[in-house]
C-alpha cells in the first residue's frame, strides 16, 4: 500500500506540475487575447445578464434558470477551497500566493467563458429529455467522431474524480468540523448528510438549481460580510497587506515566525494550483450544469457562466487571504483551515471562529450537491442514462463511508487530485481546437447587438 501511494503522490505531483500550469494559464491567456479582453471589460455586461437570468422564458431548451445554473456551479466550486486552500497556499507559498491566484483567476473567466458558450452550442438531449453537454459533448460534436476518445477519456476522469474530490473529502471534512467545534458524532453527521443529499439529488437538475440558487448566495454573502468586518475594522492595515501580497508575488518570502520561506516559484505555483482548484476555469465541470440552462444564447450564458472564477476567487478566496495577511497570522506556522479559523478568531473571537466553521460546513456540503452531478453526466456519457439511479445510490453510500472513516482518506484524495487534473487536459484541447469558434460566435454577437 506504501509503493502504491508514493506512486500516485509522484503522479499527482507530474501531472500538477509546470506543464499542467502553464498550460492552464496559457489557454487562458490565449483565449484572453482572442476574446480582445471581453472577459475583463464585458464584467458589467455579465453581472446585468446574471440578474435578468433570475427567470428564463419557457419556450427556450433547458431547465434551469440562467441564475440557478451559476449557483450550481458555484456550488461546485466553493468549497473547501475557498478556506483550507488559500490558507495552504499561503502557508507554502507566502502572501504573494495570493497574488498568483488572481492573475489565475482574471485569465481563467475566458476559460470559463469559452467552456460555457461551448457547452450550450454543442449541449443534445437525451432519451430521457434532459438537455446535456460539457467537455465530452462539445469534443464529441464539435471535433467530430475522430476525437471521441477524448471526450470518453474526459468522462471516465470525471466519473471517478468525483468521488473522492467531490464527496468523501468533502463529507470528511463536514463531519470532522461538526465533531470538533459541536461535538455532533460522525455518524451522525454522516447520516444527516445522506439524508439531506438524497433529498436533492433525487430531484435531478431542477431541484438541485433551485437548492443552489437559494443556498449558494446565502452562504457566500455571509461569508463575504464575516471578512468584510474584519477588513473594515483593520482598514488602516489594508495597504500594507495589499503591498505585501504582490511586492512577496515577485521577490519571494524570508522565513519569518513559522513561516519557513518561500521563493517566487512557490508562491507562483500554489497560488496558480489553489486558484485553479478552488475556480476550476480548465477542469470542465461547470460547464457541465451550464449545459443544463433554459437558454438559446451560448454567448449571453458564457458572461453569466464566467462570473463563477470572479465570484469564486476575485471576492470569496480574496477575503479568506485579506483577512490572514492583515491580522498578522500568515506566518504563525499554522496551515489549512486553522490557519483561516486563526485569522477570523484573532479578529472576532469566537463570532470569527463560527464563521469559518459555519462556512466550512456549507461550503463541503454543497460542492457534494455540484459534484454529484457532474460525476452522474460523466458516468451516463459512457453507460448511457440506465446508469444515473444507480449511480445516485452509489454516491449517496459514498458520502456516508467519507464522513465516518479516516483511513486511507489522504489516498482517496490523492486519487482523484490526480483524476481531477487529468479531467483538464482533455478539455484545455477542445478548447484550444475550438477557440476559433468561440471568437467567431462572440464576434458576431458583439457585432449584432451595436445595431439596432
Amino acid at each position: 500500500m506504501e509503493a502504491f501511494s508514493n506512486f500516485v503522490n509522484a503522479a499527482g505531483a507530474f501531472i500538477w506540475g509546470p506543464v499542467m500550469l502553464i498550460l492552464l494559464g496559457g489557454t487562458g491567456l490565449f483565449l484572453t487575447i482572442g476574446l480582445r479582453g471581453m472577459s475583463l471589460t464585458k464584467i458589467g455586461f455579465a453581472f446585468r445578464a446574471l440578474w435578468r437570468g433570475r427567470t428564463a422564458p419557457e419556450d427556450h431548451a433547458g431547465h434551469i434558470t440562467p441564475f440557478n445554473a451559476l449557483s450550481t456551479a458555484l456550488a461546485a466550486t466553493i468549497g473547501t477551497g475557498n478556506i483550507a486552500g488559500v490558507a495552504t497556499a499561503i502557508y507554502l507559498g507566502g502572501p504573494g500566493a495570493a497574488f498568483w491566484m488572481w492573475m489565475t483567476a482574471l485569465v481563467g473567466m475566458a476559460t470559463k467563458y469559452g467552456e460555457c458558450v461551448l457547452a450550450v452550442k454543442y449541449r443534445e438531449q437525451d432519451e430521457l429529455g434532459n438537455y446535456v453537454g460539457g467537455p465530452m459533448y462539445y469534443i464529441k460534436n464539435g471535433l467530430g467522431p475522430k476525437w471521441m476518445w477524448l471526450a470518453w477519456l474526459f468522462a471516465f476522469f470525471g466519473t471517478f474524480a468525483a468521488f473522492g474530490i467531490g464527496n468523501a473529502v468533502q463529507a470528511n471534512s463536514v463531519a470532522q468540523a461538526a465533531n470538533d467545534h459541536f461535538g455532533v458524532p460522525l455518524w451522525l453527521s454522516g447520516l444527516l448528510m445522506v439524508v439531506f443529499t438524497a433529498v436533492v439529488i433525487i430531484g435531478g437538475i431542477k431541484r438541485l438549481g433551485e437548492v443552489s440558487g437559494k443556498l449558494v448566495p446565502f452562504m457566500a454573502v455571509a461569508y463575504v460580510i464575516g471578512a468584510l468586518i474584519i477588513i473594515i475594522v483593520n482598514i488602516e492595515q489594508l495597504p500594507a497587506a495589499v503591498s505585501l501580497i504582490v511586492t512577496d508575488a515577485f521577490t519571494g518570502t524570508a522565513a519569518a515566525g513559522g513561516f519557513a520561506g518561500s521563493t517566487v516559484w512557490l508562491a507562483m505555483r500554489y497560488g496558480v494550483a489553489r486558484g485553479v482548484f478552488s475556480n476550476e476555469a480548465g477542469l470542465g465541470t461547470a460547464p457541465i450544469a451550464h449545459a443544463a440552462v433554459r437558454t438559446n444564447d451560448p454567448v449571453m450564458q458564457g458572461c453569466v457562466g464566467m462570473l463563477g472564477t470572479f465570484i469564486d476567487t476575485i471576492i470569496v478566496c480574496s477575503m479568506t487571504a485579506l483577512v490572514i495577511v492583515m491580522t498578522g497570522v500568515w506566518n504563525s506556522g499554522e496551515t489549512s483551515a486553522s490557519l483561516s479559523t486563526l485569522a477570523f478568531d484573532t479578529a472576532l473571537g469566537t463570532f470569527g471562529r463560527l464563521v469559518v466553521v459555519v462556512g466550512l460546513l456549507l461550503f463541503a456540503y454543497t460542492t457534494i450537491l455540484g459534484w454529484s452531478y457532474y460525476g452522474e453526466r460523466c458516468a451516463q456519457y459512457i453507460f448511457g442514462v440506465w446508469v444515473i439511479k444507480p449511480y445516485r445510490v452509489v454516491w449517496v453510500l459514498v458520502v456516508f463511508v467519507g464522513a465516518y472513516f479516516k483511513e486511507h482518506l489522504e489516498l482517496v484524495w490523492n486519487i482523484s487530485d490526480a483524476l481531477n487534473g487529468l479531467m483538464a487536459i482533455p478539455n484545455l484541447i477542445a478548447l484550444l481546437l475550438l477557440s476559433g469558434t468561440i471568437f467567431k460566435i462572440t464576434r458576431e454577437y458583439f457585432a449584432n447587438r451595436k445595431q439596432p
